[in-house]
């Protein structure tokens, strides 16, 4: 068969296979026929075994065992009160849903319910578990249809990914669908983000927090925003680890979730690509053809999103929000000799002082193929060792390029293996 000719007849197999079956059900992903090797797999494993015991009797000490599991910081809490979960029937503004999460893994819980987690396997990307807290043991239950109907979408790369939205909640924290809603990531304007959250810190900008609003409001966009440092009197603290929904937390999760989709969809469409062309051609090198193209447009792709291309401007004073956290977070990363972090927070202008990624340490960013690692790695070289110019982040000055090329070369392997 020439060559155009098997090009066209991948393209057709690829068609017909995802009209009938989702992407990560195809081989060679198979997802939900494969068993995972998580975190939360292997505590099931262990509790089944009688290898390990839970820590804790309420639901609360049952989170906070997980999180501890999972190396999940409390101080991340964020609040959203929007019935935009799996347990709508028991989230209000009162009741809200909490959520934490670190580079690799996130875990929602409300009380009076189950938990909810997203973790990372190395195989599968990100792997969806219920687990239920009413009884003396969990119930772990791996989920690989209900979730994947909001995080297996266009919204998520159509893959199993994460996605964070703003709404306009009415009184019982029902979304009105009719004014719209806003799919948020690192480039959302402050004013559009965290309808349906709680928000605990100051921001420059007005946003849609810590509010309800009626469908005879329009969607007009607020401005002014009520301004919280803690939930007492809001809410039934007694039942969250914290008292706050931090701003900067949330600004970090909306930067995490978009790029954590584009690592996972990175990979899982490469393998599938790879795996058709070695199927219609054995003797063909996959990564010279469209195997290898797709790991170079993957790669431009993420490089934009851990050097925070179109990041939003967060006003003229920036955001401030509970110290707690950004210690708790910056903790979790790699330092150079001399101090520096890719989890330096800024907070003025930007979010982060030095405009790469965290998330290139996360499990996600270890797991990419080689292909698509090395040229993540090859571009990211290309960029910080040039000028700033069009086209080329010209918002990240040579100081900063060289400062965050030094830290990289003393803290993440891959750099001088490039």
């Amino acid at each position: 068969m020439k060559p155009l000719a098997s090009i066209v007849a991948m393209f057709l197999t690829i068609a017909t296979a995802i009209a009938a079956t989702d992407l990560w059900d195809l081989p060679p992903l198979r997802y939900s026929e494969t068993a995972s090797h998580d975190p939360i797999a292997k505590l099931a494993e262990a509790l089944a075994k009688g290898e390990r015991k839970v820590e804790g009797t309420t639901p609360l000490e049952k989170l906070r065992f997980v999180l501890k599991l999972l190396e999940i910081p409390e101080e991340s809490q964020i609040l959203v009160f929007s019935k935009t979960s799996k347990q709508n029937s028991l989230i209000h503004p009162a009741n809200p849903r909490c959520l934490f999460f670190n580079e690799n893994s996130y875990v929602g819980y409300v009380p009076g319910g189950d938990m909810e987690v997203i973790t990372h396997d190395p195989a599968l990307g990100s792997v969806y578990y219920l687990i239920g807290t009413h009884e003396p043991a969990l119930q772990i239950t791996r989920d690989n249809s209900d979730c994947l109907s909001c995080h297996g979408t266009a919204r998520t790369e159509l893959i199993p990914g994460v996605l964070v939205r703003s709404v306009f909640p009415d009184e019982a924290g029902q979304p009105l669908l009719s004014l719209g809603t806003f799919l948020t990531d690192n480039s959302s304007p402050i004013p559009e983000r965290w309808g349906g959250y709680y928000v605990t810190g100051r921001s420059s900008l007005p946003h849609l927090g810590n509010r309800t609003y009626k469908e005879s409001d329009g969607r007009e966009l607020p401005r002014d925003s009520p301004e919280l440092t803690t939930l007492a009197g809001r809410i039934d603290i007694s039942r969250y680890p914290r008292t706050t929904s931090d701003i900067v937390s949330l600004m970090v999760l909306e930067h995490q979730c978009q790029l954590h989709n584009q690592l996972i969809a990175a990979g899982m469409n490469y393998r599938r690509i790879h795996w058709l062309q070695k199927s219609l051609n054995p003797a063909a090198d996959p990564d010279a053809d469209m195997a290898g193209k797709h790991a170079d447009d993957a790669a431009r792709k993420i490089v934009d999103l851990l050097l925070f291309e179109n990041e939003a401007d967060p006003g003229e004073n920036g955001v401030e929000g509970d110290p707690a956290f950004q210690d708790a977070f910056t903790r979790r990363f790699p330092k150079s000799r001399d101090g520096r972090s890719l989890a330096d927070f800024q907070l003025g202008t930007r979010l982060f002082k030095h405009r790469c990624s965290y998330m290139i340490y996360s499990k996600a960013f270890d797991a990419l193929p080689a292909r698509i690692k090395s040229a993540v790695i090859a571009r990211l070289h290309r960029v910080l060792e040039s000028e700033p110019a069009a086209g080329n982040h010209p918002a990240i000055k040579a100081s900063e390029r060289h400062k965050i090329a030094a830290i990289l070369q003393e803290t993440l392997p891959a750099w001088s293996a490039k």
